[in-house]
């Protein structure tokens, strides 16, 4: 049975515990795929914030981009909030999706760790590549550094464990560096390009209060590129083999 995704929809307001990670991540990464991304067309699940449409709309690479989402409440929050683009929104559960159509990207930005078997989700949608096209992962990383600190420090009983603001945002899972290569290889698809997404040392309330310049945060994502094993978020492109 398909969960109701509104019931998450409350962890995509600005008051919500991370929001400035979500922020600066969810801003910083579809720059990174902008670089990456292949001229045509672009299929993205989920739309949560919305952060990436303008930047993917405004790389000039995009002929055609369509989303998927599971909850109308989340739609309805963006449509809300933003000017009408021309944007192909489908409210639909990833699993449920059939098309005919293929696509030069797919992009998964932070998907997997919500569905309930990621392997079927990469299986169902690298059938919707065209050939030579890419696929963009992005997960959230149990071994970042400041949950390695918490792991020795005894604030984490086990690297993998989920927090009341991961239940919030829908999360069942964390993935590592080695476990999401593994899910690429192990369903067809070959790593064309690995990164890391904001090397984050300590806790999001410890950042706060340290009133950090945006010079220092920008660092902080721009340095983690090169360190997808220690950074808060991992971010992968994949191809067909």
């Amino acid at each position: 049975m398909n969960e109701n995704l509104d019931n998450y929809a409350g962890a995509y307001e600005e008051n919500f515990k991370y929001s400035l990670d979500n922020r600066l991540i969810l801003k910083w990464y579809p720059s990174r795929i902008v670089s990456k991304i292949h001229f045509g067309s672009l299929l993205e699940l989920g739309l949560g914030h919305g952060y990436t449409i303008d930047q993917f709309m405004d790389s000039k690479k995009i002929s055609y981009y369509r989303i998927l989402e599971g909850s109308k409440e989340i739609i309805e929050l963006f449509k809300r909030d933003n000017r009408a683009l021309n944007v192909d929104i489908i409210q639909t559960y990833f699993e449920d999706y059939d098309t005919r159509d293929r696509f030069d990207n797919i992009v998964m930005g932070f998907v997997l760790e919500h569905v309930n078997d990621p392997a079927t989700i990469i299986v169902q949608y690298s059938k919707y590549l065209k050939p030579g096209g890419s696929l963009f992962v992005a997960v959230p990383n149990a071994e970042a550094l400041n949950r390695r600190f918490g792991y020795e420090a005894g604030v984490l009983k086990d690297l993998e464990q989920l927090s009341a603001s991961d239940i919030q945002l829908g999360h069942k899972r964390y993935f590592t560096l080695k476990k999401l290569t593994k899910l690429i290889h192990d369903n067809g698809l070959k790593v064309k390009s690995v990164e890391g997404l904001f090397l984050k040392p300590i806790t999001t309330d410890q950042i706060k209060t340290l009133n950090l310049t945006d010079k220092i945060l920008m660092a902080m994502l721009k340095v983690g590129i090169h360190y997808p094993e220690l950074c808060t978020g991992i971010l992968m492109e994949a191809a067909v083999e």
